[in-house]
């Protein structure tokens, strides 16, 4: 009898993660950058201490939101009329799931940095060598990709409304290439 009582514990635990998973868009957004991290983590060949640090702060983020998903839960029951400190309870519980992610990138930061800062500068050592033809196939790579997501999501025309904003998209693009070819003209902009 016991043991049926715990296996239906566990039932109930399950479907409750499987719940947040099916209704709430930011669980499987958090979700899925988990398995990336730990692919990641795995790829970057980590040591247990390390990776104990990654687990941690991402079970932190997945455990947030989920008692964010709790306490909204809780408020559409309790009432079906706006209250201002309904709202503020609601507020108070992304606040945590926003300290709990920022939480996480730090501690990725921190874990990931050493090991991935020499891929980077060799990375952007190779883009420097590159010619101005496939600099300017990466920005139009960035247009149809920003094009595309807008059209698939269906969200505002080709280019103007909607997220992603194709202009942003491409803007970010082209800074990030001035910012690798020629990072002294991006200090001495950000220095005038």
């Amino acid at each position: 009898m016991e043991r049926h009582k715990l296996v239906e514990s566990f039932n109930c635990a399950i479907e409750g993660i499987i719940y947040v998973l099916k209704t709430q868009r930011n669980m499987r957004v958090h979700f899925v950058a988990a398995i990336i991290i730990i692919i990641v983590a795995v790829a970057l060949d980590l040591s247990r201490f390390e990776f104990l640090f990654i687990a941690f702060a991402i079970f932190f983020v997945l455990f947030a939101e989920m008692v964010n998903t709790a306490a909204e839960l809780t408020i559409d029951l309790i009432s079906d009329t706006y209250h201002p400190l309904a709202r503020m309870v609601k507020d108070i519980g992304a606040g945590a799931v926003l300290l709990a992610s920022v939480n996480a990138v730090i501690i990725g930061y921190l874990v990931c940095a050493r090991r991935l800062e020499g891929r980077v500068l060799a990375g952007a050592d190779a883009l420097k060598g590159l010619t101005l033809h496939v600099t300017l196939l990466a920005l139009l790579v960035v247009l149809v990709s920003a094009v595309a997501v807008k059209l698939l999501a269906g969200r505002g025309t080709p280019m103007r409304g909607g997220m992603p904003s194709v202009h942003s998209a491409v803007a970010f693009a082209a800074a990030t290439i001035v910012t690798l070819l020629a990072p002294h003209l991006v200090s001495v902009i950000m220095l005038s």
